[in-house]
């Protein structure tokens, strides 16, 4: 099924869970703000709940709605590296934010894919994508749908078969104390 596909906006709008590509990786998904899935996710990922998922955005103002996010950070960085590979992970708006997204903690990751399609959908849709890479916890990220593990498949309720442009992992920074730590090195090099 195509990424556009109006069915695939309104499955995702009543919180079902795909498997889906981005420009880096496959990632396994539901809205934001759907906690029942998003607990789904977790089991199905074999995920320890401490651990927080990061989120897809569909552009620099609707990251802004669920994180803090300086002139300085957005001038320096995300207009540089957004859309792109590079996930954020910052402070965010914990009344905005469900706390197992973030783990009960007191930020957020957040990345604005480079995929036109995707971006689409996550605005459609009109809240973030939790969006973990589609594998076990521990187990190689998928680049590819033929690389998702099909058990995993058989646990979800729609898939997306399309391809990854970046073909690697997503870089992470922790920008949420005003210094910038890579905790991740992945497609982007900063």
């Amino acid at each position: 099924m195509e990424m556009t596909n109006p069915e695939i906006i309104e499955r995702f709008k009543k919180g079902e869970i795909g498997i889906f590509p981005t420009d880096t990786a496959y990632g396994i998904g539901c809205r934001m703000d759907n906690e029942e899935s998003l607990k789904k996710i977790y089991e199905i990922r074999n995920r320890p709940m401490e651990k927080a998922l990061l989120v897809l955005v569909s552009s620099i103002e609707m990251a802004m709605e669920y994180v803090e996010i300086s002139e300085e950070l957005k001038k320096n960085l995300l207009e540089k590296y957004w859309p792109g590979g590079l996930t954020v992970i910052l402070k965010c708006y914990q009344d905005k934010v469900p706390a197992i997204i973030r783990a009960n903690g007191p930020t957020l990751a957040v990345r604005f894919p480079n995929n036109p399609d995707l971006s689409y959908v996550i605005q459609q849709v009109g809240v973030p994508i939790a969006a973990p890479s589609a594998n076990y916890t521990g187990e190689s990220t998928p680049l590819k749908l033929a690389e998702v593990d099909q058990s995993l498949i058989e646990k979800v309720d729609f898939v997306i078969n399309g391809v990854c442009t970046m073909e690697g992992v997503s870089t992470i920074i922790d920008a949420s104390n005003g210094k910038m730590e890579i905790v991740r090195q992945g497609v982007v090099v900063l």
